[in-house]
């Protein structure tokens, strides 16, 4: 069934997948004779860095492939100086030299009905084989050693089916059995499970200290504790933000939001949707009992070295309750200021606000914006032992251990306003105030500003100018806030053009008018390049990788303190602001475009409430 170019053995092997290294240039005749030498240590080390230090002992009749003892080695890429030779690497080279397509497994991509349906659990994980979808008449599976043509043949003869092979990363193949499979196991037998009894006994379920990889879920495991720990996985491992679990009529949708764009990745029938709901909100330390009133609940858990913040919602909707899962990983929360995408001008003068020992800093934009990114690092940044910051939440998005945070809770008084006459007495240099929703905690923010502390806080509002107006809606004393404001800035987050397949083109003269920038008719229409993603494996096609910042900052200098102070409205405090040089929102996204950081759709996607 594969056919190889190079004649190879019935199975790939760790010395003849170095040969084929050193033809192709990789690797000196020297080398390879030491790494063949080497292949128990290789095995040894791979092992000690997937399953610990104990690896040796607890997993020594695991069976580690040619590929992963390559991966081990840590080789350089001879043409990609920086890059080593990984899996997918050795998976282009031996589809190459096998003749056969190389594929990027996409689990967003598949149907997991069909991958787990058309060959059993059993036999994909022994032969690591991975149905992927129908083409026609023929079974589309991917395989990583493609000399291995045993399995496929006994399976085709077996079923009368035909087979379409292509190459993929050994781990990329064990990570969609392990996730697919297992859900799919545990989802149906939670279902037999509830039609059993018309009470699931969930009360025994314990509570999530670390959320186990794929491989580690043990298939003994209670069923649902097994599928929200695949639907976690499967949330880490794709970069999602949130996780919506929303009850319909017959089946509940699964979907994660991945760079500020929902997919779809999976359905679990109605009868199974309370008893997933119940085991998250047990982990959430939540009622599960309560299920007519919305709740609030957080889950503090471990993926691989790092700690994960994990915010959960219940909403009751038409079906049933509705669960988002916001996910805070500290790596994305407490990023660099550096690194949240500020201009070099941008980024200097937002510094030069941050040092200032006293003054209030806004931050405004709408839910999605990026905000609690910005202020968490700008805290991190700022905090020192030499220094007190304390904030006031609603809730706490992530628990920063050199912060004093504390919680909004409304029934028992503690509100904006109230925590923050405690924390005046508590000798603060830093204060953030999680949002100014109301007169009170607007006074309250101000006059902690004006005794003398550095204040940070939030606000929805769309631009800068209309922050000032708000402030002044919500019954904030113009020369109060005039005396205090330091500057206000106005965010959003656009996808970022992917790298990896990103390519130059033009603008044409209809987009560049649309973006407002002057043409003169007189004149020929100079050409704008832009760059835009043609799509890859790292971006799942979209040419669409990540996210970054756009700024509009009004640094409040003394026209615009007096502005203020006399009350005027957001059209003369920005007109004043863009001729001291304040860029707008869209002029920033703009820049961003011209600088081949963004698309063209992603600024009016994001910028669309906006004027040019």
């Amino acid at each position: 069934m594969v056919s190889a170019r190079t004649p190879g053995p019935t199975k790939l092997t760790f010395p003849y997948l170095l040969s084929l290294l050193t033809e192709a240039g990789a690797l000196g005749e020297v080398e390879m004779r030491d790494l063949v030498a080497k292949e128990e240590t290789l095995r040894a080390k791979f092992l000690r860095e997937k399953f610990g230090a104990n690896a040796l002992r607890t997993h020594k009749h695991h069976e580690v492939s040619a590929t992963e003892l390559v991966e081990a080695a840590k080789l350089p890429h001879p043409e990609a100086p920086g890059r080593l030779i990984d899996e997918d690497i050795l998976a282009q080279l031996l589809a190459q030299l096998s003749g056969l397509a190389y594929k990027k497994i996409d689990p967003l991509e598949l149907d997991m009905q069909l991958v787990t349906k058309a060959l059993p659990r059993g036999f994909a994980r022994r032969h690591f084989i991975l149905p992927l979808k129908r083409n026609g008449t023929k079974l589309v599976v991917s395989v990583f050693d493609p000399y291995d043509t045993a399995p496929l043949e006994e399976f085709s003869r077996a079923t009368g089916t035909e087979l379409e092979v292509v190459i993929s990363a050994k781990k990329d193949i064990v990570n969609v059995i392990a996730q697919f499979y297992g859900f799919r196991t545990a989802v149906s037998s939670a279902a037999q499970d509830a039609r059993k009894s018309a009470h699931n006994n969930l009360s025994n379920l314990e509570q999530l200290v670390r959320v186990r990889s794929s491989e580690e879920i043990d298939p003994q495991d209670q069923n649902i504790v097994a599928a929200v720990e695949y639907l976690l996985n499967a949330a880490f491992d794709n970069r999602a933000s949130d996780i919506h679990i929303e009850p319909k009529r017959e089946l509940s949708t699964l979907r994660l939001r991945i760079d500020g764009v929902l997919h779809e990745i999976g359905q679990v029938p109605s009868g199974v949707h309370p008893a997933v709901v119940a085991r998250v909100k047990i982990l959430a330390r939540m009622d599960i009992a309560e299920k007519r009133r919305p709740q609030d609940g957080r889950i503090k858990t471990q993926k691989g070295e790092r700690e994960v913040e994990l915010r959960v919602s219940s909403l009751p909707t038409a079906f049933g309750e509705k669960i988002v899962i916001r996910i805070f990983d500290p790596q994305i929360l407490l990023a660099e200021i550096i690194d949240l995408g500020f201009t070099s001008k941008e980024r200097d003068t937002y510094e030069d606000w941050i040092r200032r020992p006293n003054g209030l800093i806004l931050v405004t934009g709408p839910t999605g914006s990026g905000k609690t990114t910005t202020l968490y690092s700008t805290l991190k940044y700022l905090a020192a032992p030499t220094v007190n910051i304390v904030t006031v939440e609603d809730p706490i998005e992530m628990i920063y251990e050199p912060l004093n945070q504390v919680a909004v809770q409304k029934k028992i008084d503690v509100t904006f306003a109230a925590a923050l006459r405690t924390i005046l007495r508590q000798d603060p240099d830093i204060i953030m105030v999680g949002e100014v929703r109301d007169q009170e905690t607007a006074s309250m923010t101000i006059q902690s500003a004006l005794t003398g502390h550095l204040v940070f806080s939030t606000l929805h509002t769309n631009d800068t100018a209309s922050t000032v107006s708000r402030l002044i809606e919500l019954g904030a004393e113009p020369f109060l806030l005039s005396s205090v404001l330091t500057g206000i800035l106005a965010q959003r987050l656009v996808r970022k053009v992917c790298q990896d397949c990103a390519m130059e083109l033009f603008l044409s003269e209809e987009q560049i008018l649309a973006l407002g920038i002057p043409v003169n008719p007189n004149e020929p229409t100079k050409r704008l390049p832009v760059k835009v993603g043609q799509g890859c494996v790292r971006c799942r096609h979209t040419g669409l990788y990540g996210r970054t910042g756009v700024f509009e900052m009004l640094d409040v200098s003394r026209k615009i303190r007096k502005l203020v102070h006399e009350g005027k409205d957001s059209k003369e405090i920005m007109k004043a602001a863009m001729a001291d040089g304040m860029t707008s929102l869209r002029q920033a996204a703009i820049r961003k475009l011209a600088q081949g950081v963004t698309t063209y759709e992603e600024i009016f996607r994001v910028t669309a409430e906006l004027e040019n």
